[in-house]
């Protein structure tokens, strides 16, 4: 009694868009057995589990295809105890298992075949998406350097209004100075004047004490003329009436020449002290004026090395400025080209990232395929084994029947001639 099974065994390939995945799938195998059995000359051969294997691929590129095949078959026979021979049944269901397993092998090498079209498939496919071609940004910069000349410009524009800002403060700063510096000579002058009448006044005073002493002294000499006229009167009405007696005597008081002298002096002293008061006045505005001259000299002096100074220090806050801004306008585009670049190499690392992805997916669809094909090749190799187990046990069974004939021949033949 022989006994043959086989469960179904399909293949199928599938692609699908969005990735790629290779996939096989396999329930089991059992090698066949064959044993003899008891009490008669028989052969069983059994395979209860085949293979049942998957495989499925699917390329970025819209590739699909789909194979199946479907091996399934079953039979029974057996050869029963004692010298009968094969049935025609059983030799045609011999026939068609060799039939089957050789459809079979067939079909293995059109899985081998696919399968050597999905990795040309998937190489192709792997060089399409690899790095394309890096992107022409040289019509950006033709716009970029626009855009700085006209920032550059612009930066330019605004020093220059902030210049003329600054030109035009200095401007009013140096007329405010001019102001107060002539309104605090104005003040200076008129303090003088003001000192200068109070010499003045006093001048004046002393002109009037003097011309008071004048005409007290006048009056004094007309009071003194007026009592030597008198005593002169009385003394000639005396010596009228006297006898002329010459005494040799000290001359008498001329005070004629005495007021005289008087007068000159006071004049003198009175001309003395104007002169003493007009020269002290000369010398006192001289020196009032030298002082003032200097004085201004150096505060002109002083006002033109402040406003020099004053110019210097605004020249040099204007080129602070602007070095600021330009400092503040390159720092501006050193972040702005940080931030492009580092967006740009972020992108180029997630691209990276999922290219490497894919490749480990690739790889490891590789290695299963890889699996895969080892454990058909594998299957292959059992069922040739099994088919020349089969031509075997074929064969064996044909020398049998054909041993079995003869003898039955042979006894036939002595049976005749024992007759």
């Amino acid at each position: 009694m022989a006994s043959y099974s086989f469960r179904q065994t399909t293949s199928s390939v599938a692609g699908g868009p969005g990735g790629s995945s290779i996939h096989f799938g396999r329930s089991g195998f059992r090698a066949p057995s064959i044993h003899g059995g008891s009490g008669g000359r028989g052969v069983s051969v059994s395979s209860t589990r085949f293979v049942s294997s998957g495989l499925r691929s699917g390329l970025g590129g819209g590739y699909g295809s789909s194979f199946s095949s479907s091996f399934a078959g079953g039979y029974g026979g057996g050869l029963g105890g004692g010298d009968g021979l094969l049935s025609g049944n059983e030799k045609a269901t011999m026939q068609s298992l060799n039939e089957r397993l050789a459809s079979y092998l067939d079909k293995v090498c059109a899985l081998e075949e696919a399968n050597s079209d999905l990795e040309i498939k998937i190489r192709d496919w792997y060089q399409k998406q690899g790095p394309g071609p890096a992107r022409d940004y040289s019509p950006y910069y033709k716009t970029i350097e626009d855009l700085r000349d006209q920032i550059l410009e612009a930066t330019i524009d605004n020093a220059k209004i902030v210049l003329q800002i600054d030109n035009a403060r200095l401007a009013a700063d140096d007329f405010r100075t001019k102001f107060e510096t002539e309104q605090a000579l104005r003040m200076s002058v008129e303090a003088d004047i003001n000192g200068l009448r109070r010499v003045l006044d006093e001048l004046t005073l002393a002109r009037a004490d003097l011309e008071m002493q004048i005409e007290n002294l006048k009056e004094e000499l007309a009071y003194l003329k007026k009592n030597h006229e008198e005593e002169m009167s009385a003394l000639g009405g005396q010596v009228a009436g006297q006898v002329n007696v010459e005494v040799d005597s000290a001359p008498g008081i001329d005070l004629s020449k005495i007021l005289t002298d008087m007068r000159d002096q006071y004049e003198h002293m009175a001309e003395k002290n104007r002169k003493d008061a007009e020269a002290w006045f000369h010398s006192k505005t001289e020196k009032l004026s030298s002082e003032v001259a200097l004085n201004t000299e150096q505060l002109q002096s002083s006002r033109s090395e402040v406003t020099d100074l004053r110019r210097t220090l605004q020249g040099l806050e204007i080129e602070l400025q602007s070095q600021l801004s330009m400092k503040a306008a390159l720092e501006g585009t050193l972040a702005d080209t940080e931030g492009r670049y580092g967006a740009q190499l972020a992108q180029i690392q997630g691209l990276i990232g999922s290219i490497e992805a894919q490749l480990g997916e690739l790889r490891a669809d590789m290695e299963r395929q890889n699996s895969e094909y080892k454990i058909l090749m594998d299957l292959k190799t059992r069922l040739e084994q099994e088919i020349t187990t089969y031509r075997q046990l074929l064969e064996g069974q044909e020398s049998q029947m054909f041993g079995s004939l003869s003898g039955t021949a042979d006894k036939r033949d002595k049976l005749v001639d024992g007759k």
